[in-house]
Order: structure tokens, then sequence, then C-alpha cells
């Protein structure tokens, strides 16, 4: 569903952790997606703020088929749809 969510968004997506950071902190972000097989240490600060700032985090089960969803060849840990 979240891959689904991502396709859908592919024009209004941020690819990656430090980008995805950025934007959240700037108010650009409603939901973050999350690769449930992506290292904790590269995640864990994205799901700490995101909580923080109340904004919602899909898990989904592969950084392959996140990067994919986003139109990349390479796998994604982190992405975040604008508003």
């Amino acid at each position: 569903m979240s891959y689904e969510k991502v396709t859908q968004a592919k024009s209004k997506v941020i690819i990656g952790t430090k980008q995805t950071l950025k934007a959240m902190k700037n108010g650009e972000i409603k939901e973050v997606v999350v690769a449930e097989d992506a290292e904790q240490r590269v995640t864990e600060k994205v799901v700490r703020l995101a909580k923080e700032l109340n904004i919602p985090v899909l898990p989904v089960h592969s950084m392959k088929e996140l990067g994919k969803s986003c139109g990349i060849d390479v796998g994604a840990a982190t992405v975040a749809i604008k508003r």
C-alpha cells in the first residue's frame, strides 16, 4: 500500500535521509515512508523527528522496492511525501 502511495506521489517525494530531515524541519512533509530492511542507524533520526513533529511514519519491507516506487534504480531507506 505505501509503495503505491509513493508511486502516486512521485512528483512530491523527497528521497534520502538528509533531504527528508531538512524538509521535515522546514514543515514541508505530510508523511514519511521508512524501509524496514534499512540500517537502523540511518533511519532512526528520521523516525525520531517524525514522532516529535507528529508526522505519520509508514513502514515498508524493502529498500529496493521503495526506490523502485520512486523511479530510481537503487534502494531508498527513507522517502518523504510533501504536503
